[in-house]
């Protein structure tokens, strides 16, 4: 979604090939809209990218720049592949942990690479507190969102949609909570059930959404999913709604099925990319203070911060408080969409980027 949401902005005035897992719906290359797409086969596909690459430079064709995303122990092999070409690499999660890169691994992709992009402050502390000598080449680039795909809740021309998404799901003149992630114990869905227990006690039209499966694309019902329907029945009839897996192409409009939305994340959260989302669909948001949400959501001003993440009366508090005062709700929602208009386009990160390959 990253890469799709910025190559428009780079390939305006930029030269970009997109290297890729093989889909046989697609061809190994081709050329849209000026975006030279190659697709390697998905076993081996690090040393594919690897041969690909060796065979341009043996046709004097190299690269100025190679984003590597996520996966640090692949730097090398493509630094190798392509000597001349500058190397940056990208972490969306903690992919700098002992347990993933030995030190003398790690030293050595620090050293190749010529900056290192963190999607949040708190990914990119992990790096630095391992390996203080990354400190220069360390940078943040926080992501966002096509703004034109999001449209915030009170907008006439969402209207009919927002109508047929809640009447789709039985929603209809009901307060919706909204979550939308994976269904794993880190995410915390667990907790925001428990919360609906006492939401529901002061708001007898509350209902929670859960959007999200297992994994994408996979709706196997794991130990931890049947937990939270289990949880869910117990709220009584009607009280909450699984969606299982939605496409990403539907992702920005669910988010109109919502009045408020909660990231009830337990873990370090490195910076979850569904409050850029949430607020680019006018949402009031809750969030916990865990790894970088906070970063971008500040406490009252674009949305809640809860501190007792493990606490599910925190959650109701926040949550009962939002639909108590609806103009406080209305005055979160303006402002998140605001704060992403303002710098969180995917024009602005494109803009970031651009920064970090220099």
């Amino acid at each position: 979604m990253f890469i799709d949401g910025v190559i428009p902005y780079l390939s305006a005035n930029h030269e970009v090939t997109v290297f890729c897992i093989k889909d046989n719906a697609l061809r190994d290359r081709e050329v849209v809209k000026g975006v030279t797409y190659i697709r390697v086969e998905k076993n081996n596909y690090l040393m594919n990218v690897a041969r690909e690459l060796k065979k341009l430079t043996a046709g004097n064709r190299t690269f100025d720049v190679i984003h590597v995303f996520n996966r640090p122990l692949n730097v090398p092999v493509i630094k190798e592949a392509m000597p001349g070409s500058r190397i940056v690499l990208s972490c969306h999660n903690e992919m700098f942990r002992k347990e993933k890169l030995p030190d003398d691994k790690g030293r050595r992709v620090v050293e190749i690479a010529h900056n290192i992009m963190s999607i949040s402050n708190y990914i990119g502390s992990t790096i630095v507190n391992r390996f203080p000598e990354a400190a220069s080449k360390v940078k943040t680039v926080y992501s966002g969102i096509n703004l034109d795909r999001y449209k915030p809740i009170w907008r006439e021309d969402a209207q009919a949609e927002r109508t047929a998404l809640r009447k789709k799901y039985g929603v209809e003149n009901k307060k919706v909570v909204l979550f939308v992630g994976r269904l794993s114990a880190n995410k915390g869905a667990d907790v925001l059930l428990r919360a609906m227990q006492r939401v529901i006690q002061k708001h007898e039209d509350a209902v929670l959404v859960i959007v999200g499966s297992k994994w994408f694309s996979d709706n196997r019902v794991t130990g931890y999913i049947s937990s939270l329907r289990k949880l869910g029945n117990s709220l009584g009839t009607d009280r909450v709604v699984f969606t299982n897996f939605v496409p990403p192409s539907k992702i920005p409009s669910i988010y109109l099925l919502g009045d408020v939305f909660v990231c009830s994340s337990q873990w370090q959260e490195p910076l979850a990319r569904v409050h850029y989302e949430a607020m680019g669909a006018g949402l009031p948001i809750i969030t916990t203070n865990r790894g970088g949400n906070a970063e971008i959501i500040s406490n009252h001003k674009n949305g809640i911060v809860i501190s007792a993440y493990t606490d599910p009366w925190a959650f109701a508090n926040s949550i009962s408080h939002i639909f108590t005062h609806p103009s406080k709700a209305n005055e979160l929602g303006r402002a998140g969409r605001k704060f992403v208009e303002g710098n969180y386009g995917f024009q602005h990160v494109a803009k970031r980027l651009l920064e970090l390959y220099v």
